[in-house]
């Protein structure tokens, strides 16, 4: 490059840059006037041509509307659209007109429908077999059978579906059994008689532990029927011309039908008793009435009187639940509880327990086994009619363990998940009802309660001392003693519908009498101090902040 060349290169560029920076300049200079003609403006407007130019905006946004308004009109006068009142109606009559639909899905009967198509056939079924039952019986017995009271069932208590060869077949195994335990007891008398054989010694077998069974579950019978009902109605089912989804009329005609023939049944047991009565009268010789007075009689004289528990009793006929709530609340037997969840009273298994189990010694339970046993035993219980019903019936349950390691904490988890009310029978809460009139009625407000609003916990502290052991020695110590009298008293008054259960809680259970004591808890839990495991991962699993 030679120097002239160099010279316009560098003119060039030093041009260019002025007149980027000019450009730049004037750019600031244009819009600094800009602002300030602006600001000049704002300062100088009046009020008029503020007000004009509002009147411009509003004028707009009103014709537009008038506009639109017009070409509706329009459009309803050429027919093209309906008048807005017009497809309101329209909307709520289609509104009306689905909730109508979806009420007789809902309610969808064919009760009627059956009383008249399958009533007639099913009214000459049942006046077929309960006439062939009759028959049977007199063939079998030599009398037509009692037609059963209304109680007892009906026509139902007599239909058996059996041949009279099945029942000749029976009453000959009866007869065959009844001459066989005569047999073994002659054979036993000869035996008694003669002298007994001098025995050779036999050689001892050893002895096989076979280890804990599990019973088999009450629940198993229903997971089967619900598995066998999927299999038949559901599991090979076409639905795919079936769009809507909403019912089967087959399933609801199934459903309805058991009532229909209910109905119809107790209609033909009005007209069959009847019809028994003029057979048995004609061919028996035998009149109604009197056999009906004669078998009341029979069952009035063979009924026993059932011996009435003190508990059982109504001690409190005019008082209201509410009046007694309010007083076990007021005296402290009802006791507040604690928002605490199971999931609360962390811990961790113990690994070691199969190492410990195969070389023979029984290890202490760990704190996740402790929430299973409290959960199968208490909580699933009370927590569910169903489960109460079918479980193993459990009505006392014992937490023993040191002081300090939660036993209380479970009573109110257990009354926490299960939804429960806690009554406390602490020893210590029992001063105030001396007596066994006193005890009968405590016991008595809280069955009352405790039943009409369960589910329910009763909740014993220290129950080790109401069977401690030796001599008692003052007021208290008796009032214990007569306390621990009832309470077997108390557990036999709980029927399996009850979702009451007895919780005890005990730190020395060794001062307690054995007998009575585990006589009395039907479930004893066992808890242990926590260990290293789970001490570690209760202070330092979560960091601190």
């Amino acid at each position: 490059m030679t120097l002239e060349e160099a010279i316009r290169v560098i003119q060039v560029a030093e041009r260019a840059r002025q007149g980027r920076a000019r450009a730049a300049f004037m750019r600031r200079i244009f819009l600094e006037e800009k602002r300030q003609s602006r600001t000049q403006e704002q300062q100088t407007k009046s009020p008029d041509e503020a007000a004009t130019c509002i009147q411009k905006v509003w004028r707009g946004h009103r014709q537009r509307k008038e506009t639109e308004r017009l070409r509706e009109e329009e459009m309803i006068f050429l027919g093209m659209s309906l008048p807005p009142e017009l497809e309101v109606m329209i909307s709520l009559q289609k509104t009306n007109v689905l909730e109508g639909e979806f009420q007789e899905r809902a309610n969808y009967s064919f009760t009627h429908e059956l009383r008249a198509a399958e009533g007639p056939h099913i009214k000459e079924t049942f006046q077929e077999e309960i006439t062939q039952c009759f028959l049977e019986c007199r063939h079998v017995t030599g009398r037509f059978p009692d037609y059963p009271l209304e109680k007892a069932g009906g026509s139902k208590a007599i239909i058996v579906e059996k041949h009279p060869e099945e029942i000749v077949e029976e009453l000959a195994i009866k007869k065959a059994q009844a001459e066989a335990q005569k047999n073994e007891k002659d054979k036993k008398k000869k035996e008694a008689k003669e002298p007994a054989p001098e025995k050779k010694p036999e050689v001892e077998k050893p002895v096989v532990d076979e280890g804990w069974k599990m019973a088999p579950s009450n629940f198993l019978l229903m997971l089967e029927e619900g598995s066998s009902q999927y299999q038949v109605f559901w599991e090979n089912r076409d639905n795919k011309a079936d769009f809507l989804q909403d019912h089967d009329p087959e399933l609801i005609r199934a459903g309805e039908r058991g009532e229909v023939e209910e109905e119809i049944r107790v209609q033909v047991d009005e007209v069959m008793q009847e019809k028994l009565l003029r057979v048995k009268e004609a061919v028996d010789g035998e009149t109604g009435p009197g056999q009906v007075k004669a078998v009341k009689e029979k069952v009035s004289k063979a009924a026993v009187k059932k011996k009435v528990s003190e508990l059982e009793k109504d001690l409190t006929p005019g008082r209201s639940i509410d009046s007694l709530y309010q007083q076990l609340a007021e005296e402290r037997l009802l006791i507040q509880v604690k928002n605490v969840n199971l999931s609360d009273y962390m811990g961790y298994y113990d690994c070691l327990g199969t190492l410990l189990r195969e070389t023979g010694a029984q290890p202490m339970p760990s704190i996740p086994e402790v929430r299973q046993l409290v959960a199968l035993y208490g909580i699933l219980p009370l927590g569910s009619q169903t489960v109460h019903e079918n479980a193993p019936l459990v009505k006392s349950l014992l937490l023993a363990g040191p002081a300090g390691v939660g036993k209380k904490m479970l009573v109110h988890a257990i009354c926490t998940e299960a939804g429960a009310n806690l009554f406390s029978l602490t020893p210590s809460n029992t001063v105030n009802y001396s007596g066994k009139e006193g005890l009968i009625m405590l016991l008595h407000m809280i069955l009352k309660v405790g039943k009409e609003l369960q589910p329910s916990v009763v909740w014993i502290g220290d129950t080790e001392r109401i069977y401690s052991k030796g001599a008692t020695k003052g007021e208290d110590e008796v009032n214990f003693k007569r306390l621990a009298r009832l309470l077997p008293q108390f557990l036999r008054t709980l029927k399996p519908k009850d979702r009451v259960l007895l919780v005890g809680t005990t730190r020395r259970p060794f001062d307690a009498n054995v007998g009575p004591f585990c006589k009395l808890y039907q479930k004893i839990i066992l808890i242990s101090k926590p260990d290293y495991l789970t001490r570690f991962g209760k202070y330092f699993s979560h960091p601190r902040g």
